[in-house]
Protein backbone atom coordinates (compact mmCIF):
# COMPACT_ATOMS: atom_id res chain seq x y z
CA UNK A 1 0.00 0.00 0.00
CA UNK A 2 1.35 3.12 -0.83
CA UNK A 3 1.87 5.31 2.34
CA UNK A 4 2.83 8.73 0.92
CA UNK A 5 5.32 10.61 -1.22
CA UNK A 6 9.27 9.81 0.48
CA UNK A 7 11.24 12.56 -1.20
CA UNK A 8 12.10 14.55 -4.52
CA UNK A 9 15.41 14.44 -5.90
CA UNK A 10 17.40 17.41 -7.58
CA UNK A 11 20.33 16.95 -9.51
CA UNK A 12 22.39 20.18 -8.59
CA UNK A 13 25.92 21.64 -9.73
CA UNK A 14 27.16 23.26 -6.78
CA UNK A 15 25.98 20.67 -3.67
CA UNK A 16 26.95 22.99 -0.69
CA UNK A 17 25.67 25.81 -2.74
CA UNK A 18 21.95 24.89 -3.08
CA UNK A 19 22.10 23.24 0.47
CA UNK A 20 22.55 25.94 1.64
CA UNK A 21 19.99 27.56 -0.25
CA UNK A 22 17.34 24.80 0.60
CA UNK A 23 18.57 25.56 4.33
CA UNK A 24 18.12 29.19 4.23
CA UNK A 25 15.50 29.89 2.17
CA UNK A 26 12.76 26.54 3.03
CA UNK A 27 14.44 25.71 6.43
CA UNK A 28 15.12 22.09 5.64
CA UNK A 29 17.68 20.43 7.53
CA UNK A 30 20.38 17.93 6.37
CA UNK A 31 19.67 14.19 7.87
CA UNK A 32 22.26 11.83 8.51
CA UNK A 33 25.26 11.94 6.69
CA UNK A 34 26.26 13.12 4.10
CA UNK A 35 27.37 10.55 0.97
CA UNK A 36 29.35 9.92 -2.25
CA UNK A 37 30.73 7.17 -4.15
CA UNK A 38 33.31 6.84 -7.29
CA UNK A 39 33.31 4.85 -10.55
CA UNK A 40 32.50 1.38 -10.19
CA UNK A 41 29.98 0.96 -7.75
CA UNK A 42 27.72 -1.22 -9.91
CA UNK A 43 24.45 -1.65 -7.10
CA UNK A 44 24.41 2.11 -7.41
CA UNK A 45 24.51 2.59 -11.04
CA UNK A 46 21.61 -0.71 -11.13
CA UNK A 47 19.78 1.18 -8.79
CA UNK A 48 20.08 4.71 -10.86
CA UNK A 49 19.91 2.60 -14.16
CA UNK A 50 22.85 4.51 -15.49
CA UNK A 51 26.48 3.02 -15.77
CA UNK A 52 29.52 4.33 -14.90
CA UNK A 53 27.91 7.25 -11.94
CA UNK A 54 29.90 9.20 -9.06
CA UNK A 55 28.37 11.75 -7.36
CA UNK A 56 28.11 13.05 -3.74
CA UNK A 57 24.67 13.49 -2.07
CA UNK A 58 22.64 14.75 1.08
CA UNK A 59 18.84 14.19 2.05
CA UNK A 60 17.31 17.27 3.45
CA UNK A 61 14.58 17.49 5.87
CA UNK A 62 11.24 19.89 6.46
CA UNK A 63 7.97 19.04 7.73
CA UNK A 64 6.57 16.43 5.45
CA UNK A 65 9.00 16.37 3.21
CA UNK A 66 12.60 15.32 1.87
CA UNK A 67 14.76 16.22 -0.58
CA UNK A 68 17.50 14.94 -2.06
CA UNK A 69 20.10 16.40 -3.41
CA UNK A 70 22.91 15.07 -6.09
CA UNK A 71 26.07 16.46 -7.46
CA UNK A 72 27.06 14.06 -10.41
CA UNK A 73 30.71 14.10 -11.23
CA UNK A 74 30.28 11.26 -13.88
CA UNK A 75 28.41 10.59 -16.34
CA UNK A 76 28.32 14.15 -17.81
CA UNK A 77 24.96 15.40 -18.45
CA UNK A 78 23.15 15.86 -21.92
CA UNK A 79 22.00 19.42 -21.26
CA UNK A 80 22.78 21.57 -18.62
CA UNK A 81 19.94 23.71 -19.38
CA UNK A 82 17.22 23.49 -16.39
CA UNK A 83 13.95 22.17 -17.40
CA UNK A 84 10.52 24.55 -17.60
CA UNK A 85 7.58 24.12 -16.43
CA UNK A 86 6.52 22.94 -20.02
CA UNK A 87 8.95 20.24 -20.76
CA UNK A 88 8.22 16.59 -19.88
CA UNK A 89 8.69 14.98 -16.58
CA UNK A 90 9.33 15.94 -13.56
CA UNK A 91 9.60 19.92 -13.53
CA UNK A 92 8.95 21.43 -10.13
CA UNK A 93 7.90 21.23 -6.49
CA UNK A 94 5.71 23.15 -4.46
CA UNK A 95 6.33 24.80 -1.06
CA UNK A 96 3.46 25.38 0.98
CA UNK A 97 3.89 28.51 2.88
CA UNK A 98 1.67 30.82 4.89
CA UNK A 99 2.62 34.13 4.66
CA UNK A 100 3.17 33.79 0.63
CA UNK A 101 4.20 37.99 0.34
CA UNK A 102 6.27 37.83 3.04
CA UNK A 103 7.86 34.86 1.73
CA UNK A 104 8.26 35.94 -2.19
CA UNK A 105 9.99 38.94 -0.35
CA UNK A 106 12.45 37.11 1.52
CA UNK A 107 13.17 34.05 -0.89
CA UNK A 108 14.07 37.00 -3.76
CA UNK A 109 16.82 38.36 -0.82
CA UNK A 110 18.23 34.62 -0.78
CA UNK A 111 18.80 34.25 -4.78
CA UNK A 112 15.51 33.03 -5.86
CA UNK A 113 14.14 34.90 -9.27
CA UNK A 114 10.48 35.12 -10.50
CA UNK A 115 9.11 35.65 -13.77
CA UNK A 116 6.21 37.57 -12.05
CA UNK A 117 6.33 40.50 -10.16
CA UNK A 118 4.39 39.46 -6.91
CA UNK A 119 2.32 36.21 -6.22
CA UNK A 120 -0.94 36.13 -8.00
CA UNK A 121 -4.30 35.24 -5.97
CA UNK A 122 -6.14 32.57 -7.79
CA UNK A 123 -9.33 32.43 -5.33
CA UNK A 124 -8.21 29.18 -3.79
CA UNK A 125 -4.80 29.58 -3.23
CA UNK A 126 -2.17 32.74 -3.86
CA UNK A 127 0.84 31.23 -5.71
CA UNK A 128 3.98 32.32 -8.22
CA UNK A 129 6.59 29.71 -9.77
CA UNK A 130 10.63 30.77 -9.60
CA UNK A 131 13.48 29.26 -10.08
CA UNK A 132 16.78 28.77 -7.01
CA UNK A 133 20.27 29.75 -7.67
CA UNK A 134 20.53 26.95 -9.95
CA UNK A 135 17.52 27.86 -12.45
CA UNK A 136 15.25 24.74 -10.80
CA UNK A 137 11.81 25.44 -10.66
CA UNK A 138 10.24 26.12 -7.59
CA UNK A 139 6.55 27.26 -7.28
CA UNK A 140 5.53 28.89 -3.63
CA UNK A 141 1.47 28.53 -2.71
CA UNK A 142 -0.53 29.80 0.24
CA UNK A 143 -3.54 27.70 0.43
CA UNK A 144 -6.99 29.34 1.46
CA UNK A 145 -8.76 27.78 4.35
CA UNK A 146 -11.37 25.01 3.47
CA UNK A 147 -9.84 24.95 -0.60
CA UNK A 148 -9.76 21.09 0.21
CA UNK A 149 -6.10 20.99 -0.52
CA UNK A 150 -4.16 21.92 2.53
CA UNK A 151 -1.81 20.21 3.62
CA UNK A 152 -3.75 19.58 7.11
CA UNK A 153 -6.40 17.47 4.73
CA UNK A 154 -4.15 15.37 4.81
CA UNK A 155 -4.66 12.59 6.32
CA UNK A 156 -1.59 9.95 7.44
CA UNK A 157 -2.28 6.48 6.40
CA UNK A 158 0.85 5.34 8.60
Amino acid sequence: MIRGIHHVSVHVRDLDRMAKFYREAFGFEEVGERFSWDVGQEKLDQILDVPGTAARGVMLRAGTCYIEMFEFSAPAPESTRPLRPYDKGYTHFCVDVTDIEQEYVRLKGLGMTFGHPEPIDMGHVKTVYGRDPEGNVIEVQQCMPDNGMTLEDLKAVI
